[in-house]
Formats: structure tokens, C-alpha cells, sequence
């Protein structure tokens, strides 16, 4: 492998591809139908109204077909799962058949994804396309039952679909095999280098035959990520559907000048003057929780995902969003590429991301599958500076609005005068460090604690692009950079690349 240097990042040598594809090129009126695949697959596609492909799927489909490595960059939510699972799924078909219980197939294909929610939405996704395989694919990633998911894999399902942290640990376990291994998808690979799954990735990789296929999925394609993403393809067809570097135009992007205090009131205010369902984003863990139990007394439909909720818990709570049981979705930064809802009418910033990345993956949680979204984003006046820096990076225009100055505001409680005010036992303190905000009128709205234990501090709010830890991956990143190479195959299909 090549080594990752600061003049290889600065300067970077191209990547040999043996041709580029962009939404630009010439395309006939593709059905699903008109791919080579199995009629067996075409049908159940159907089935699923998997009918016409969106871009990515009609140019990443037919090269991965025919066995080439892909490197893809596309905007999000432009179908980018589908366009790896129907080559994957037509391939596995080709080469292999299910598990029963005298002949266990190897595991032959793998996709590695940052997040729980992303692997659990790229399995649901299979599942729709291979009904009745219910045990040939399996979920590998942290926060659920490692009992359950050693079993599974001991059951010998084809497809892993996994977050890097928990299947490296499980590899350097022995407890998986992965040298059978056909196809190789990486999605996300700059949100999973962004979450320090770098060494995690290297020693998966190295536990894999040189031989297989790779597609690559980047919503970016820096110096870092095309040093890092050389090492593993072949050369592979370039594809480019898109600017993924800035917002959708589909997106009408809007800036709401207010005061921190009355970041509340202004959100209320639209949520009962324009309709839709609404995705908010919040810096901290306990501010998702406080803006989401303010919001819920004010009597709106409300659920929240952050790090420290447990995995049925934000599963629950997206279920809920994605059915419609209620209309507010709070959560922080855990969230922004692992939602893939269609009908997300407003994404709200509620307070500043950390940077134009994460401002732009947010943003692309609205305004999918070729429908329209709006995404507010409010700023105190002293963030005016990091929202015109936004502007600049991303080479866009907001749409500025001044807040109402009459809209009501949210009161701190004033400091308390040890001398005056003598704390009487331990049970006082307490009281003291759980104190809320106050309403305009001065009584106390004191946040009700969530279900799951709070360890973020600081509410949310303030501060640009200085955010706190807006949650955790799916699966936690090893360390290390160790690994064993790559065992000869022994079975599975070999491609003969």
C-alpha cells in the first residue's frame, strides 16, 4: 500500500481510471428492466417499484456488471444504495447459492457503512429486494447483541453489512472469516475517515482476497480520501453524478438572524405557519433532549436521536418520524448521514454545524428523491461572520430574515446568593444543578430527564463552529494499524480478475 504523506494529501497524483461517467454523458430513457440481470431479480425489482434508476444507479450499474471497480461521487440521497445492491445481488445469484443446514456458503460480499442507522437502512433495503432470504445477510455493528450477531454469522449468510469498529474487533477475534470475500462496497468513505475508521479499514481490507471487486462511494474526493481509496481499487471506472461539494438547488436555503433565547420562539413560529415534517439539528446531546422536551410542551409531536440513546430507542424514535406518528425529529450530528427518510420537508439548524461538511450533509437530509425541501438555519448575531464564511466555502447565497424582536424569549435563572439562600443537605445541590429555563412570565419550566443518562454538558447553542460531540458511531474504532495479510481463497466464486 502507499504511504499517506502531507505532500501526497497537498499534491496528489491523478487516479488512473480507465474512463469517467457524469450525469453529463449521453442517456437513453433506462428502465431496471433494461439491465443485464436475472429476470428472477427483475421481477422482484418490480415487485419493490424499483422501476426507473436515478442517475447514479443508470451509470454505476451497467461497468459493475460487467465487473469493474467502481469510484463514484454523487449528492446524497440519490439512490446510491441500490446502485451497489442490484450488481451485488445479481453476482451472489451468479456464483452461489443461500445457506441450508449441511452446506454453508462463505461470506462473499461486504459493505462497510459509519453508522448503525445507514447499515440497518442497507439491509432493509436487501431484505425489500430478497424477501424471503431473511438469513442470508447480517448485520455487524456495535450496540446490539454480540451474542445475536455471532450466531447469525455462524448460520453462514453471504452478505455482511457492518460498521468497521465491530467487524474488526470480531476479525482480530477469529470469530470471522472474510477471505472468501467477492465484492467489496465501501459507502461513506469520507464520513468513515472523518470518524477514525481508518485503521479499522486497513485491517478489514487486508483480510481480503486481492481479487474481488470494489465500489467506492464518496460524497467527497480530496487528496486525503483519493491517496487512501487508490490502495483498494483497480482500475475503476469514474463516476460523477452532481456537485457533491455544495447543497442541492432543489434546496431553498434560508438564514434567521435571532437572539440565542429566542431561537425557541422563532422555531415554533414556523413550525405553525408552514407545514411538514421537520428535522432539527442540535450541537450537544443534552440540547437535542432540552429543545425536544421544550418543543413536546408547546405541544408539538417530537422524538430525538443522539449518542447516548440506545439503539431500539433511536430505532424506535426513526420509525415513529418515518410513519408519521410524529412530526419533529431532534437529533444531533449521529444523524446526518444516517437518516434516509423521503418526505423531510424542513431541516433546521438550530444551531451552527462545525463545519461547511457537516452543514452540507444536513442539509442533504431535505430535498430527496427529486423533491423540493427548505433548510433554516439560525444565527446569533455574533455567528453572522461564520454563516458569511459558509457562504464563501460553499459558493451559495442564503436567504437572510431578521427574527421577530417581540417573540418571547426564554429566561435563565439568576445566580443564587449562598449567603442569602443556605443549601440544607445534599438533596438542595441537586436541586440547584438540575434548574431549566424559565418561561417569559417567570415560572419554571425544568426539562424533564430523558430515558437514558445524560453525559453531555453545556446546552445547545453558541459558539460557530467550536460544537461540542454531537454523538457516536455505530461501531467503535479499534486502534492500531495491525493486520494479517491476506489468506489465499479457497472457495466462493472466484472472479478470476
Amino acid at each position: 500500500m502507499s504511504t499517506l504523506t502531507l505532500e501526497s494529501i497537498l499534491n496528489p497524483e491523478p487516479l488512473q481510471t480507465p474512463r469517467t461517467i457524469t450525469a453529463n454523458d449521453d442517456a437513453s430513457t433506462l428502465t431496471i428492466a433494461d439491465f443485464n440481470i436475472s429476470q428472477s431479480l427483475k421481477d422482484r425489482l418490480a415487485a419493490a417499484k424499483f422501476v426507473i434508476p436515478t442517475p447514479v444507479q443508470a451509470k454505476a450499474i451497467p461497468p459493475a456488471l460487467e465487473g469493474d471497480d467502481i469510484l463514484a461521487t454523487a449528492s446524497t440521497g440519490t439512490g446510491k444504495t441500490l446502485s451497489f445492491l442490484i450488481p451485488m445481488i445479481d453476482r451472489l445469484e451468479e456464483i452461489s447459492k443461500p445457506s441450508v443446514r449441511g452446506a454453508k456458503t462463505p461470506i462473499l460480499a461486504l459493505i462497510l457503512l459509519p453508522t448503525r442507522e445507514l447499515a440497518m437502512q442497507v439491509l432493509e433495503a436487501y431484505h425489500r429486494i430478497c424477501p424471503n432470504l431473511k438469513n442470508d445477510a447480517v448485520l455487524v455493528c456495535g450496540g446490539l447483541s454480540e451474542h445475536t450477531q455471532l450466531d447469525q454469522i455462524g448460520r453462514g449468510p453471504r452478505l455482511v453489512v457492518a460498521t468497521p469498529g465491530r467487524l474488526e474487533d470480531y476479525l482480530r477475534r477469529r470469530a470471522v472469516s472474510l477471505k472468501d470475500v467477492d465484492m467489496l462496497v465501501l459507502d461513506e468513505v469520507d464520513r468513515m475517515l472523518d470518524m477514525g475508521f481508518l485503521p479499522a479499514i486497513k485491517r478489514i481490507v487486508q483480510a481480503l482476497p486481492k481479487d474481488r471487486q470494489t465500489m467506492c462511494y464518496s460524497a467527497t474526493l480530496d487528496g486525503n480520501i483519493r491517496e487512501i481509496v487508490r490502495d483498494y481499487v483497480n482500475n475503476p471506472v469514474r463516476v460523477e453524478i452532481g456537485n457533491t461539494s455544495k447543497p442541492s438547488d432543489r434546496v431553498e436555503l434560508r438564514v434567521y438572524t435571532v437572539m440565542q433565547d429566542q431561537k425557541l420562539a422563532q422555531l415554533n413560529k414556523m413550525l405553525q405557519e408552514e407545514e411538514g415534517t421537520y428535522l432539527v439539528f442540535a450541537r450537544t446531546k443534552h440540547g437535542a433532549d432540552r429543545i425536544a422536551t421544550k418543543l413536546e410542551r408547546l405541544g408539538h409531536s417530537t422524538e430525538v436521536i443522539h449518542g447516548d440513546r440506545s439503539q431500539s430507542q433511536r430505532s424506535a424514535a426513526l420509525r415513529n418520524f418515518t410513519v408519521g406518528k410524529c412530526r419533529i425529529l431532534v437529533a444531533t450530528d449521529v444523524a446526518a448521514r444516517g437518516i434516509d427518510v423521503s418526505h423531510i420537508a424542513h431541516v433546521v439548524n438550530y444551531d451552527l454545524p462545525n463545519g461547511s461538511d457537516d452543514f452540507v450533509h444536513r442539509i442533504g437530509r431535505t430535498g430527496r428523491a427529486g423533491a423540493n425541501g427548505v433548510a433554516s438555519t439560525f444565527v446569533t448575531p455574533l455567528e453572522k461572520g461564520d454563516a458569511r464564511k459558509l457562504e464563501r466555502e460553499l459558493k451559495i447565497k442564503f436567504q437572510w430574515h431578521e427574527a421577530d424582536k417581540s417573540l418571547e424569549k426564554e429566561l435563565r435563572n439568576q445566580p443564587i446568593d449562598l449567603a442569602t439562600k443556605p443549601m440544607n443537605g445534599i438533596s438542595d445541590l441537586l436541586q440547584m444543578e438540575t434548574r431549566s429555563w424559565k418561561n417569559a412570565d417567570g415560572t419554571v419550566s425544568e426539562a424533564a430527564p430523558r430515558s437514558t443518562p445524560q453525559r453531555s454538558r453545556g446546552n445547545s447553542g453558541g459558539g460557530g463552529f467550536r460544537g461540542g460531540n454531537s454523538g457516536r458511531p455505530g461501531g467503535r474504532p479499534q486502534g492500531g494499524n495491525a493486520g494479517r495479510p491476506a489468506g489465499r481463497r479457497t472457495g466462493g466464486g472466484n472472479r478470476g480478475r
